[in-house]
């Protein structure tokens, strides 16, 4: 992992190289100046799956400005795009408008391989109502590199016949409220010997983190100028604990599975599981024709999944992605296609269509009128981010929390075995 981090930084240092030879004659607006035929950008399988039709409305809108320009969208998978990205910067093809998963971007920005977009901010839509958690994952050392472009928190959706049946009467207030719930739904459908009261894939890191937040602990912090693993903490090892006590009393999910690997939302739809603890958009697979069950319509809920400290929400992973340019070419039109497309009637679109929470603060009111979008609006009020350090998607691509919270939930190491190794992993990679 060392040697593929030193030659990725050292492509992206070349890009940088090409990005500050390129000057600064771009103007803060639409130029209609330059010369290319054509802009390549590449977007998640997320937009194309979910809203190509807002995709394809800002292409017009872009049209409109540019009409002689060729816009192609290139749908990419969050398997293998960060090391398609490297390929592309190796070979000085990267493409002109690139989509960054927010843990992803601080790597890229900070190696210099995104064009510094500092300038340009104050004719980008919304830059003053930017969600903050968002925003903050595209500035680097004061400026700023990509571009919000949507949000996504979790929070608990289930099944609110099951509910019923099993007599749980209201939304719970705390995390022993919750857990009591799951176990009379444990009750009354258990001698199914696949149900899940709470499905929890084994990986699910994002959700397993929430427990170490709630409970006051962190994934890594610095100290005298060095990052140092948190999840040795007493706060984290109680989490952690609370949370294999949970999965092994309600969940039937394969301890080797992701959230996605199987889809968790397709496997929900069957009538096996009570809840999930999913994505706002994924209330949509959950019904969809194709992926799950229309069948479901009415009966599905939602809510912020509750702390251990009554009352209070437990912290989601605000997450989504970010928009930045990647080729200082054809600057001035990348970014008037990720201003067509972060505009407020694609925002508005967005979170309509796309049913994820849009980037900016004027817009969250959409969500609130929304009853599948409203619970994770409200669950994004209280969230958590990771470590902002430049080495961090290098912990991602490790998959060191995943092999953490695998061998915790099978069983196979215990807490403080499997924290001690992940926290040395994490000091590794970060202090690079």
């Amino acid at each position: 992992m060392r040697a593929r981090h030193i030659v990725a930084v050292s492509l992206a240092a070349a890009l940088a190289f090409a990005v500050a030879a390129a000057g600064s004659s771009g103007s803060t607006g639409s130029t209609g100046k330059a010369s290319a035929k054509s802009i390549t950008v590449w977007l998640q399988v997320d937009a194309q799956q979910s809203w190509p039709d807002v995709v394809a409305a800002a292409t017009r809108a872009f049209h409109a400005q540019h009409p002689d320009v060729d816009v192609k969208v290139e749908y990419q998978t969050w398997g293998d795009h960060l090391t398609k990205l490297d390929a592309a910067i190796a070979g000085r093809n990267a493409p002109d408008v690139i989509e960054l998963g927010n843990t992803e971007t601080t790597k890229y920005m900070a190696a210099g391989a995104l064009v510094d977009l500092t300038a340009y901010r104050g004719s980008l839509p919304n830059f003053r109502t930017w969600l903050p958690g968002l925003a903050a994952a595209g500035r680097y050392a004061g400026k700023l590199y990509a571009v919000p472009y949507y949000a996504g928190s979790r929070a608990v959706i289930y099944r609110k016949d099951y509910y019923a049946r099993a007599g749980i009467k209201r939304i719970p207030q705390s995390l022993d409220e919750w857990v009591a719930g799951n176990r009379k739904l444990m009750r009354t459908y258990g001698k199914d010997k696949t149900f899940s009261a709470l499905y929890f894939p084994g990986r699910f890191w994002y959700a397993g983190m929430s427990f170490v937040y709630d409970y006051g602990g962190r994934i890594a912090f610095t100290r005298d100028g060095k990052w140092v693993g948190g999840l040795e903490s007493k706060q984290a090892q109680l989490a952690l604990t609370k949370l294999k006590s949970i999965v092994k009393e309600f969940s039937k999910a394969r301890m080797s599975a992701n959230e996605f690997t199987p889809l968790q939302d397709t496997i929900f739809s069957k009538g096996h599981v009570g809840s999930i603890i999913g994505n706002g958009w994924e209330w949509g697979v959950t019904l969809d024709p194709k992926l799950g069950n229309p069948d479901l319509e009415g009966k599905l809920g939602a809510y912020p999944l509750p702390s251990h400290v009554k009352g209070k929400m437990m912290p989601t992973f605000l997450g989504g992605s970010n928009l930045a340019v990647a080729n200082s070419a054809n600057r001035d039109l990348a970014l008037d296609w990720i201003r067509a497309f972060t505009s407020g009637p694609s925002q508005r679109a967005l979170a309509v269509t796309g049913q994820v929470i849009p980037n900016t603060t004027t817009l969250v009111s959409i969500n609130a009128t929304n009853p599948r979008l409203a619970p994770f609006a409200k669950a994004a009020a209280s969230s958590w981010f990771v470590p902002t350090a430049p080495h961090w998607a290098d912990v991602e691509s490790a998959q060191v929390l995943q092999n953490m919270l695998q061998v915790i939930l099978s069983g196979r190491r215990t807490v403080q075995q499997a924290t001690g190794r992940a926290d040395d992993q994490i000091e590794e990679i970060l202090n690079q």
